[in-house]
């Protein structure tokens, strides 16, 4: 496996994205490894009287979408995640596409840190938005 973008291969704005349609089978595992069963997610009659008028993916799914980001494109496998700061902006469904995007705000050479803004959006609409720190040894 690669190890990815050495610290001294990074600029600041560089930037890497993925994207995932999430699914039924998403939220529904998510919900079992995480122990979150909110009825927001897993139920639809709940949901549907909700603000959202249905079911949305737990907020943290789309954090993870950022994590993978991270670590399979920008700054790459070997990365170590320090910090995360995250609002959720919009909610996410069944069947949308998450598209998250990293760019790299700030490189310290010397001790191998990055920073860098982090985004997940549908369509146009941001549904997540923040910044991270990560070591990349």
């Amino acid at each position: 496996m690669s190890e990815g973008f050495s610290v001294e291969e990074m600029n600041v704005g560089q930037s890497a994205s993925m994207s995932k349609t999430v699914t039924e089978a998403d939220i529904i595992l998510f919900a079992g490894i995480t122990g979150d069963f909110n009825p927001a997610h897993i139920d639809e009659e709940y949901a549907k009287q909700s603000m959202f008028k249905g079911r949305i993916a737990h907020g943290m799914l789309s954090a993870g979408f950022i994590s993978a980001t991270l670590a399979m494109k920008l700054p790459g496998p070997g990365t170590i995640y320090l910090g995360q700061n995250m609002k959720f902006k919009a909610p996410v469904k069944i069947g949308d596409t998450v598209k998250t995007t990293v760019t790299i705000t700030d490189i310290n050479l010397e001790k191998k840190i990055v920073k860098l803004d982090t985004v997940c959006t549908v369509g146009d609409t941001k549904v997540v938005v923040g910044d991270c720190v990560m070591m990349k040894p």
